[in-house]
């Protein structure tokens, strides 16, 4: 018998994360949506964590629409820059930077750092907030090593992945195609946690109201 399904809701207003959910996603039986469908504006991530950041983006989703509801936060953090950028990767150059606005002061930070002092990684934090107020939230997280590097490599992905170099494959995040950077990436592997015990909780997840 075919499972039921549940709605819900991707609380990104980032379109790559979006992308890349939407995709980690696909074989559960949920009908997804993002924050545009329900006009929801994403609240200002004040938290100093990305989980904290990842909690309060699902709480107020939920809170906007009722449903069941997936949030993400993440972002760079480069050893030789004391974790920065960190919690402020999509404004690290300023509100409402772009990402080559952040990549170049990102270059530029690390000017003079010798390439064996440049390791960085990208992290993940994922919340399953059900729609269900009183129950608890799901939580994984993922990382995803690399290193930073000066010239840009590649025109797919978002962020910094033009400068992220995973040195098992020789390039840059950005020089993947997307199935492949989703298996091998934070936001990946994050996911994959997630889908298990989304796997265990569905079709219950979520709100199943249509």
């Amino acid at each position: 018998m075919r499972a039921a399904v549940s709605r819900l809701l991707i609380a990104t207003g980032n379109p790559g994360k979006w992308r890349e959910l939407r995709a980690l996603l696909e074989g559960l039986p949920f009908q997804v949506a993002g924050l545009a469908e329900h006009a929801v504006a994403p609240p200002e991530e004040t938290g100093a964590s990305f989980l904290e950041n990842a909690l309060l983006k699902a709480r107020h989703a939920r809170a906007a629409t009722g449903l069941g509801v997936i949030a993400d936060d993440s972002g760079l953090e480069v050893d030789a820059l004391a974790g920065a950028p960190g919690v402020r990767s999509a404004r690290y150059a300023g509100p409402g930077a772009s990402d080559a606005e952040n990549n170049a002061k990102l270059v530029a930070a690390l000017a003079g750092v010798p390439p064996e002092r440049r390791a960085a990684r990208y992290r993940c934090v994922l919340v399953y907030l059900p729609a269900d107020p009183a129950a608890a939230p799901l939580l994984a997280e993922g990382t995803w090593e690399g290193r930073i590097v000066d010239a840009p490599g590649g025109t797919a992905g978002f962020g910094y992945d033009p400068h992220f170099l995973v040195p098992d494959l020789g390039c840059t995040a950005a020089q993947l195609d997307p199935a492949h950077k989703n298996r091998i990436s934070h936001r990946g592997v994050a996911m994959r946690v997630l889908r298990e015990r989304l796997e265990r909780l569905a079709p219950g997840a979520g709100d199943h109201r249509r």
